[in-house]
């Protein structure tokens, strides 16, 4: 059996030329402001990722870069003065954020209006109550990448690993609505399941999003599956000149040939939660400008 890539850059391209257009015919262009405390590698190249996609599309965008000592109190008043600044319609709290650092009140802090990483409480509440206003960006673009490569999702049944409030959660509630891209069955599983393998086996899509290097493989996962990877793991590469390469939650190599698709890694999931990170972004503006 031949493994399709889902390859997310393709996707993400899309997306991008889309909203280059759309920036052309608004009003004013959308502003994202995005903080990041500390000197973390992984979110150092995050942000530049986002910061090179906003320029790619037009949006108006600021970066923020605090020591990793910033206390509380300061990074609660750079929050209340985004929330304030007209400018500004979209603002991203990369994460994680330092030890000492409440990382619930800080999300809670955000304008839910302006929370285009859909993780405030009242976002989160939306989608819950099966009426989203922002999504999360990451299982937003797994829903995006999945249409796009036109991978059937109703009636399939999906599992996911990791229960994350940023990707594991709210995936598995967007792809139980009566939508679109969702009416399936879906099992959560995480570090307490019993006979992982077994309820992995058993789905026709699985999403792997625990955080573990090359956790699953073959016997994991039946012959002709669609398998999405979240994970991006460090795994020492001594033959590389930085020293590490980068994996997912899923040997990719030793399912290639058994699975019926797989998002590869880096490439597949990580281009699509830039897009939709600057497509949420857009959306609020239009919000705020009357537009939608």
């Amino acid at each position: 059996m031949e493994t399709m890539l889902l390859k997310g850059a393709v996707v993400r391209d899309t997306v991008f030329a889309e909203l280059r257009e759309q920036v052309v015919a608004a009003p004013r262009p959308p502003g994202l402001a995005v903080v990041l405390v500390g000197d973390d590698p992984a979110s150092q190249i995050y942000v530049g990722h986002k910061e090179k996609g906003c320029e790619t599309v037009g949006f108006h965008h600021v970066t923020h870069r605090l020591p990793t000592d910033t206390t509380e109190e300061d990074l609660l008043a750079l929050i209340t003065a985004l929330n304030r600044d007209p400018a500004i319609d979209g603002i991203l709290i990369q994460l994680p954020l330092p030890v000492g650092i409440d990382q619930s009140l800080i999300l809670r802090t955000v304008d839910p209006r302006k929370d285009v990483d859909g993780f405030h409480p009242e976002n989160l509440g939306l989608l819950v109550a099966g009426t989203p206003s922002f999504v999360p960006c990451t299982p937003k673009g797994i829903l995006r990448l999945l249409t796009h490569y036109e991978i059937p999702v109703a009636h399939q049944r999906v599992t996911i690993v990791g229960r994350s409030v940023i990707v594991g959660r709210p995936l598995a509630l967007l792809l139980s609505l009566k939508r679109a891209v969702g009416n399936a069955t879906v099992t959560v599983c995480h570090s307490g399941t019993t006979d992982l393998a077994a309820e992995t086996r058993r789905a026709d899509i699985v999403v792997a999003a625990m955080g573990a290097a090359r956790f699953l493989g073959p016997d994991h996962l039946s012959a002709g599956t669609t398998v999405i990877d979240v994970g991006i793991n460090r795994v020492e590469a001594p033959e590389r000149k930085r020293g590490y390469r980068l994996v997912g939650d899923v040997d990719a190599e030793a399912v290639k040939g058994h699975v019926a698709a797989l998002t590869p890694v880096p490439g597949g999931i990580g281009p699509m939660t830039i897009a939709m990170l600057l497509e949420n972004t857009f959306e609020a503006m239009a919000r705020r400008e009357g537009l939608a």
